[in-house]
């Protein structure tokens, strides 16, 4: 195990190096860049009594492309050689040929994690096209990289509880002060919850709170475009589930003493 670490930092220095390249926009000739690899969902659940889960990778495009990947703690800035995360992915850079497939190893370092919730990362994919041969007759052209970004959510073995019924759990309150109206959500189950949508109604008045993941066990205040707004309320939501499906809900929404 820390030999394959040790085997993705060597190849890391060489990927920024890359990945640094490939972010300077650059004046060329020829035709446009277009993302061509594709990843097969939308989010990972790494189960924590698996030693190890994957993800598919596609080439849709003409060309072949050169891949790196790396995974950070929620850094959307981070480069492969500053993430840090207690999850490796491997093979870290390599090249995708047209219709090819790749699949990723998802690796947890066993480094200390909390045992009674989820805890989030994220996997950067970065497709860097070829370049192209010069074409006088092409206009001045700007070339650059397409970078996916997906969540992985670590999920002890053990936990208690069902993701797919977290959302109902929560406990909604609509605050007013000086600061404004808001609506917070409280998240009492083990599971990080990814909000789309929570729309708000008390009577004549309607808004739409300003949407957020909620993390486990823990409060999170989503604010609202009015500030005059009170409480109660009734809060229709949506949120992701596991599968990457939208899935819409509602509840109560008490006005805070």
């Amino acid at each position: 195990m820390h030999m394959a670490i040790r085997t993705c930092c060597r190849a890391c220095d060489l990927a920024v190096r890359l990945l640094t390249m490939a972010f300077i926009a650059m004046v060329t000739t020829g035709s446009g860049a277009h993302a061509a690899v594709i990843i097969d969902g939308t989010r990972v659940i790494y189960p924590g009594d698996r030693r190890e889960v994957s993800v598919s990778l596609h080439n849709v495009g003409d060309l072949p492309a050169l891949v790196e990947v790396w995974i950070d703690a929620g850094n959307d800035k981070s480069l492969p050689n500053d993430a840090s995360a207690p999850i490796v992915a491997t093979p870290p850079l390599f090249r995708m040929n047209p219709s090819q497939g790749q699949t990723l190893r998802l690796i947890y370092t066993q480094a200390a994690l909390p045992a009674d919730r989820e805890s989030v990362f994220w996997l950067n994919v970065l497709d860097i096209p070829p370049r192209e041969k010069p074409n006088p007759d092409a206009p001045n052209h700007l070339e650059m990289a397409f970078r996916h970004r997906l969540k992985i959510f670590y999920r002890p073995a053990g936990m208690k509880g069902d993701a797919a019924t977290a959302a109902k759990a929560v406990v909604w309150t609509v605050t007013h002060g000086a600061d404004g109206s808001a609506l917070v959500a409280r998240n009492p189950t083990p599971f990080f919850i990814s909000l789309v949508s929570a729309d708000v109604t008390a009577g004549a008045m309607q808004d739409h709170a300003h949407t957020d993941m909620l993390p486990p066990q823990s409060s999170t205040r989503l604010a609202l475009s009015r500030a005059d707004f009170h409480g109660p309320a009734t809060v229709k939501y949506s949120f992701i589930n596991d599968f990457g499906s939208v899935v819409n809900g509602s509840a109560n929404a008490d006005a805070a003493p």
